[in-house]
């Protein structure tokens, strides 16, 4: 078992920033793809990034590209989610997902997620 604990949310008027946190347990995050996704109410979780275990790739929903940076720091089991230039429409659950393979389709590890909340 893979345990995953996001933290960093919280609410901010558009146009601000927020980064969120996501702390594995059980296993090093070196051994995992990580990625973020987000559930909106009354919508479907999407994708929002992914970062490969070296972190020497990413990728991001077309949404966010260009607002948002997935990074990582194995030393210290964490994954990173800085998101600047809040919009209304990112607001979201925000969860943090590991696999040992790939994120994007049906990741293995899932965190409880963190209320991100943009005013407008």
């Amino acid at each position: 078992q893979v345990q995953l604990v996001e933290s960093g949310g919280g609410s901010v008027q558009a146009g601000g920033s927020l980064r969120l946190s996501c702390a594995a347990s059980g296993r090093t995050v070196s051994a995992l793809v990580m990625g973020w996704f987000r559930q909106a109410p009354g919508k479907e979780r999407e994708f929002v990034a992914v970062i490969s275990r070296s972190g020497f790739n990413t990728a991001y929903t077309e949404s966010v590209k260009g607002r948002f940076t997935i990074s990582r720091d194995n030393a210290k089991n964490t994954v990173y989610l800085q998101m600047n230039s809040l919009k209304s429409e990112d607001t979201a659950v925000y969860y943090c997902a590991a696999d040992p393979v790939g994120v994007k389709v049906s990741p293995d590890y899932w965190g409880q997620g963190t209320q991100v909340t943009v005013s407008s």
